[in-house]
């Protein structure tokens, strides 16, 4: 494949109940790397809810829990100061009658970080579109230099050779031209001191001609009930279709995390033949 390396990423469950994801790749033996070409996202969990539950509230906990579940239940129940859990319910059952009846505001104590990688600027261009309850970082194209960026391939090409080659042609004339823009915008602004700040002006400038498939890394902190909703519309067959392919790897990280929250949602096979999702709580 002209030296190029596809990536393909697959989660697994790592030590300490850490759920990541790895991928293998070869690198041609040169001192510049030919670029990755990612045809699945890497999604690593970063950060769950700690719960210290104080001893002057303690509940009568049922059955199997998560930290972020008990942090819900132990939420819900202080509005009615039930802590002797008079319905006799597991934590799970307490938070599937809690979607059910749409009390979705104590899923929002519970927050989840993941780290987005293989994944497109054009996909967060819509991610970050939701707002509420969210919180993001993302790779900066000012700091970051990009004459060595890796591109996400379009899911709709990937396995057609003809367009993919025809795909790749415009990707790396583009990473191309990003190199020479930045190599004579640094001649251009020489009379910048400030290296740093000349390599900043002249890498914002030449980004503009990087296409919408460069691959950046993002971190994601969202609440339960926040992740819900985004993985609700991003999983459904009108999604576009990279960050519905991404938001169907997110919801199966999370609902093997922390079932309770997600346990509404069904995976299937939609008319398109792709994955999708759907959910019986909805809005909640």
């Amino acid at each position: 494949m002209n030296g190029l390396a596809v990536v393909s990423a697959q989660r697994v469950a790592a030590s300490g109940q850490r759920e990541q994801a790895v991928f293998s790749c070869s690198f041609p033996f040169q001192t510049h790397r030919k670029a990755l070409y990612y045809t699945e996202p890497i999604v690593t969990l970063l950060a769950r809810p700690v719960f210290l539950e104080p001893d002057h509230l303690n509940v009568r906990w049922l059955g199997e829990s998560t930290d972020g579940e008990r942090l819900a239940e132990f939420a819900g129940r202080l509005c009615y100061m039930s802590q002797k859990n008079p319905a006799n319910r597991a934590t799970r059952e307490y938070l599937e009658n809690i979607k059910k009846q749409g009390h979705g505001s104590v899923l929002e104590h519970a927050n989840y970080s993941l780290l987005l990688e293989g994944v497109s600027r054009s996909l967060t261009h819509e991610l970050v579109r939701h707002r509420a309850g969210f919180a993001y970082s993302q790779l900066s194209q000012r700091y970051v230099d990009e004459s060595e960026a890796n591109f996400v391939v379009p899911p709709a090409i990937v396995g057609d050779e003809a367009l993919e080659n025809e795909w790749r042609a415009q990707v790396e004339a583009a990473q191309k031209s990003y190199v020479r823009l930045v190599e004579h915008l640094m001649e251009r602004y020489g009379w910048v001191t400030d290296k740093v700040h000349r390599r900043k002006m002249s890498r914002e400038a030449a980004r503009g001609v990087l296409p919408n498939s460069t691959e950046t890394k993002i971190v994601v902190t969202a609440n339960a009930r926040a992740w819900r909703t985004m993985l609700e519309l991003r999983a459904s067959e009108g999604a576009e279709l990279e960050i519905r392919r991404c938001a169907i790897a997110m919801l199966k990280l999370l609902s093997k995390e922390t079932p309770a929250f997600f346990s509404d949602f069904e995976l299937y096979q939609a008319e398109d033949r792709r994955e999708a999702a759907r959910i019986i709580y909805h809005k909640v």
